[in-house]
């Protein structure tokens, strides 16, 4: 895993976001060497960013780049093996996920993980565009919330 935070946010370091990642990677029964990035970023950059690459001149909470399109079986990751294989990049905002957790009333901990746990999903795989994939992605997160007994 790779970090970068360019933002004053002291609280969220690289182990944090590991061993949220390799309680999905369990969860999932993912037995593979997985590389991604995490950026803690801003405001304005994260606006940027959704505004160069999704066409939405708006900030955004969490951004993921998948780096692989052509998922294995039912459209995710699956694959098991020694050998490396890069995910991608999540952009996290830390100024939107305080907003988000005042306004959802909840802990900014908790916030965190949802945002990092629902871009790794993204990276797997998983998405939320129909209904059906919906059903299936946000089950996981709640299960990877209740595991991480958030």
């Amino acid at each position: 895993m790779s970090y970068e935070n360019e933002t004053e946010e002291t609280k969220y370091d690289e182990s944090f976001f590991e061993n949220i990642a390799l309680t999905i990677f369990n969860h999932l029964n993912l037995d593979a060497y997985f590389i991604f990035e995490v950026n803690l970023v801003d405001e304005n950059k994260i606006h940027s960013i959704n505004k160069e690459y999704r066409k939405i001149d708006r900030p955004t909470d969490v951004i993921s780049f998948a780096f692989e399109d052509d998922f294995e079986g039912e459209n995710k990751i699956v694959h098991n093996s020694s050998m490396p294989r890069d995910l991608g990049e999540i952009f996290i905002c830390v100024d939107v996920m305080k907003r988000q957790a005042k306004e959802y009333g909840h802990s900014e901990l908790r916030e965190m993980s949802f945002l990092f746990t629902h871009g790794i999903l993204h990276l797997l795989g998983y998405d939320h565009m129909k209904e059906e994939d919906e059903k299936v992605m946000f089950k996981i997160q709640d299960e990877i919330m209740e595991i991480l007994h958030l």
